[in-house]
């Protein structure tokens, strides 16, 4: 989390240093423009009095008085002109403090009022503006991508691997001891009794079993062989075997049939059994000890913690294939989903606005003497030389206009001037 608000402070400072740049490009650009045409009418001034055209000069000299006299005010604004300390210049800087109280009061008495911000709120309508970006497969995959390459690699980095699977074998062995597995195993074969699949599977487990002793025989044979004695001479072996072995099979295929009586000795010893399970403290505690003994077992404890390194494994693998990722598609999918969700949803729509309008709206108007306070105090805090360059930076090209509209209307004005002066001139004479 930590890598991801720096990559993103990173990438918020980046873009504003850009941005800066672009400014100060587009100043330096109004600037030379404005002196440009200043330049102008100076040379209009020599060429006028080099050819004694009174009208031009008229012209020339308003427009330099003009030009000169806004690019004052304009610097005056921000900085002493030419560095010298004339009273009523560098306002900006002079005035930083006063200025951050009257934006702070400005904020607090006049923006953060009720009646303004709930107009204001229900113009914008946060739920569908929400839901909309949400939507927006392009927005989706860039909180997908954020995701999927800072937030969960940085969780997975963070994670320590042998408290999390210290965690797993814990809970495992803790919500296995209060399981009472008797009585699933009661409730399992309970409804595998009331059904006909009880009958099928006995049934095909004793012809199961019919079919390995066949394929089998040769073992029976082996082991009475191993077993009479050696006096024998082997005579006995054939009898006792074909013996054991007719026994067998006559008692399975026997139980095979579903109305011997053997199937329904079979049938009740099942049922003894799930009464048992179900009703005898010592046979469950059994059956619970036996599955506990097993999970407890280090092969199965191994194989849950290896649970997790699996599953970690398989989520790194699956955010490496970038753009074909499962997880970061899916994460997208859900964004898109979560916004069309909202959208369709009226009643969730108005409880989202409701909840801006209501709730955050009266954090923000009780707290807005704070909210004032502190833009006030961040105001104090700037540095004066910084705040005079920031505004510059962002009001200072529209001001460069002042001082080129100064040259051309004061250029305008002194040849009106000597219009009206020439016709009064005539007039008298």
């Amino acid at each position: 989390m930590l890598k991801l608000a720096k990559k993103s402070i990173r990438y918020i400072m980046n873009a504003s240093i850009e941005e800066d740049s672009k400014k100060e490009k587009d100043l330096a650009k109004m600037k030379r423009n404005a002196l440009i045409l200043l330049g102008f009418a100076v040379v209009l001034f020599v060429v006028a009095n080099v050819y004694k055209i009174d009208w031009l000069k008229a012209f020339s000299e308003a427009a330099m008085v003009g030009g000169i006299a806004d690019w004052f005010a304009v610097v005056a604004l921000f900085r002493h002109p030419l560095g010298i300390p004339i009273p009523h210049t560098a306002l900006i800087p002079s005035n930083k403090d006063k200025i951050g109280e009257n934006l702070g009061n400005f904020v607090s008495d006049e923006f953060l009022t009720r009646e303004k911000l709930e107009l204001k709120i229900e113009q914008f309508n946060v739920a569908v503006k929400a839901s909309d970006w949400l939507i927006d497969e392009k927005n989706a995959n860039t909180v997908a991508n954020l995701i999927a390459e800072n937030v969960i690699p940085g969780l997975l980095k963070t994670i320590d691997d042998e408290e999390v699977q210290h965690f797993i074998q814990t809970q495992f062995s803790g919500k296995l001891s209060k399981v009472n597995f008797a009585e699933w195993i009661a409730l399992g074969l309970e409804s595998l009794a009331k059904s006909d699949k009880q009958e099928e599977l006995v049934t095909n487990v004793l012809r199961t079993l019919i079919v390995e002793l066949q394929n089998n025989k040769h073992l029976i044979g082996e082991k009475v062989k191993s077993s009479t004695p050696f006096l024998s001479f082997g005579l006995a072996d054939k009898k006792i075997t074909e013996g054991i072995f007719n026994g067998l099979y006559n008692f399975l295929e026997q139980a095979s049939h579903q109305d011997s009586i053997i199937r329904k000795k079979v049938n009740n010893y099942v049922v003894d059994f799930i009464i048992e399970l179900k009703e005898s403290p010592e046979m469950q505690q059994k059956v619970n000890d036996l599955v506990l003994g097993f999970a407890n077992k280090k092969e199965v404890q191994d194989y849950i913690s290896g649970i997790w390194l699996e599953i970690k494994t398989a989520i790194a693998n699956d955010l490496n294939q970038k753009e074909e990722s499962t997880i970061k598609n899916s994460i997208a999918n859900m964004i898109q989903s979560f916004g069309k969700g909202i959208q369709a949803d009226q009643l969730m729509m108005d409880k989202i606005n409701n909840f801006i309008k209501n709730d955050v709206l009266s954090v923000l108007i009780n707290n807005k003497k704070m909210i004032g306070e502190l833009i006030s105090s961040t105001v104090k805090s700037w540095d004066t030389d910084e705040v005079s360059k920031k505004l510059e930076l962002e009001i200072g090209g529209d001001l460069q206009y002042i001082r080129i509209n100064g040259t051309l209307v004061g250029g305008l004005v002194g040849l009106l001037i000597y219009a009206v002066e020439l016709v009064l001139h005539n007039f008298i004479n």
